[in-house]
């Protein structure tokens, strides 16, 4: 095979290149990068032996020169020592949504809305972990800090400038981490360390305080995670007894077949302090719970605060079975089916203390051409979870005032819904995914309701919510 100069160049060029990326790398990974791009030129035939070995010798004299220049870099710019790795991961999503309901009072709305979450995950060496993640979002009513439950910006006030907020922040040590064992701690802003779904935790909530979690691999068939944590709720700089939640999560992986698989879990959390988390106290954004007035004594004249009357303890359990096809119609792939349910009762209070969920998924989306659609049915009673955790964009209508729960003329998510989801995702590109999603709720219980605005028909709170999204990630 006769080889040109231009060829030849072209092959010396792309070596070079290559050692003065690898710089910026250990010397390691410079080197055997080096050596497997010359080696597969020359198995090619592109370099004879002698052009190989002149080729390393540069690429080597290279690799000095720049790493010189690396040291002579600013310090912001250089990778200190003890950084093994970092990665730049985000997404952004587009969103088209529309509000309607059955009863004459509710305003039908379309929305146009947007997320955007960059963040950046740092690995140091003994097993450690640095990352933040900054997120858009709107302000919580109320408050100048964002909405914790929704990281979605609306498209309003004449092309105003939008907020961004620290969405994640946090530092994880995981002293074990081998093929069977698993042990990390995280303190600080963190994605939530659970795997419940989003009848128990919003999916965009990034609760604040410690975490940790172990997992053990008994073999390529089963394994076991426990996960623990403390989150602060909120801090009250006229209180000593802030309010926090702490729990637990125990969850069974097993596969019992090349085509079965089945989880188990069992979880149980507690508020402590409740009676802090007033509707003044904390951002109120859904709705649901029992609550009471309470007038403080200080300042006088000071407006009733409306104070959770229960307490809040649930325990939990969900369940989950996969069978895998070799194939399906219109799908890339082994086809997945996986039948789901979730319940969940709170001893902490006497009534509507009871939630749970069933659902079926077909399909797995997020590889290219692949798709999945879901089904679930969920009934989430008034007071079977702090309302102010759970899915926000599962809502229903409230007719009127509710003094029990103080839950105004409104759409709201939260507690005391029940009704039906559809889902329906298609994966374009490993990183561009299409989703619809469609909500048909009601109110479980509007006992309360004030005579202006209650309607007596079965379709006073019924509402259904559209929303059509695009996802991009990186």
């Amino acid at each position: 095979m006769i080889i040109s100069s231009e060829q030849k160049q072209i092959a010396r060029k792309a070596v070079l290149g290559v050692a003065l990326l690898a710089a910026f790398a250990s010397h390691s990974s410079a080197q055997s990068a080096d050596d497997a791009l010359i080696n597969k030129l020359e198995q090619k035939g592109i370099l004879t032996t002698k052009e190989a070995q002149e080729l390393r010798t540069e690429a080597s004299q290279d690799f000095t020169t720049a790493a010189h220049s690396k040291a002579n870099m600013p310090d912001w710019m250089v990778m200190p020592d003890w950084v093994k790795s970092y990665k730049l991961s985000g997404d952004f999503r587009g969103r088209f949504e529309q509000l309607s309901g059955d009863n004459d009072a509710f305003v039908d709305r379309v929305r146009l809305r947007y997320r955007l979450r960059v963040g950046l995950t740092v690995n140091l060496h003994d097993n450690l972990e640095v990352g933040f993640r900054f997120g858009s979002g709107d302000p919580a009513s109320g408050f100048a800090t964002g909405n914790p439950l929704s990281g979605t910006s609306t498209f309003q006030d004449n092309f105003s400038s939008k907020s961004l907020y620290v969405d994640a922040a946090y530092g994880k040590w995981s002293p074990l981490n081998s093929d069977s064992w698993l042990l990390s701690a995280t303190i600080g802003k963190m994605d939530n360390p659970f795997a419940f779904t989003p009848m128990v935790f919003d999916q965009d909530l990034t609760p604040e305080g410690g975490a940790i979690q172990s997992g053990w691999t008994i073999n390529d068939k089963q394994s076991l995670s426990l996960t623990g944590a403390a989150f602060v709720l909120d801090e009250e700089s006229a209180a000593t007894q802030d309010p926090f939640m702490y729990g637990g999560q125990l969850l069974w992986k097993a596969k019992w077949t090349k085509k079965l698989a089945t989880t188990l879990g069992v979880g149980a959390f507690q508020i402590v302090n409740a009676h802090q988390l007033n509707t003044v106290n904390v951002p109120y954004i859904n709705r649901g719970n029992t609550r009471v007035p309470f007038v403080p004594l200080i300042p006088p004249g000071s407006s009733a605060l409306y104070v959770l009357k229960y307490n809040y303890t649930p325990v939990i359990a969900d369940a989950g079975a996969t069978y895998t096809l070799d194939s399906f119609p219109f799908y890339k792939g082994a086809f997945p089916l996986k039948f789901a349910g979730e319940y969940m009762h709170n001893p902490g209070a006497p009534a509507n203390n009871d939630g749970y969920w069933v659902g079926v998924t077909f399909g797995q989306s997020g590889k290219k051409k692949t798709w999945d659609i879901s089904y679930r049915y969920e009934y989430l009673g008034a007071d079977a979870w702090y309302d102010q955790l759970v899915d926000d964009d599962n809502l229903a209508f409230y007719p009127g005032d509710n003094p029990n729960a103080n839950s105004t003329f409104g759409y709201y998510g939260g507690t005391n819904i029940k009704g039906h989801q559809i889902r329906f995702n298609y994966s374009f590109t490993d990183s561009l995914t299409f989703s619809i999603t469609c909500f048909l709720n009601e109110l479980i219980n509007r006992d309360g309701l004030v005579a202006d605005y209650y309607v007596p028909d079965t379709k006073t709170s019924a509402t259904m919510r559209f929303m059509a999204d695009m996802m991009w990630k990186f």
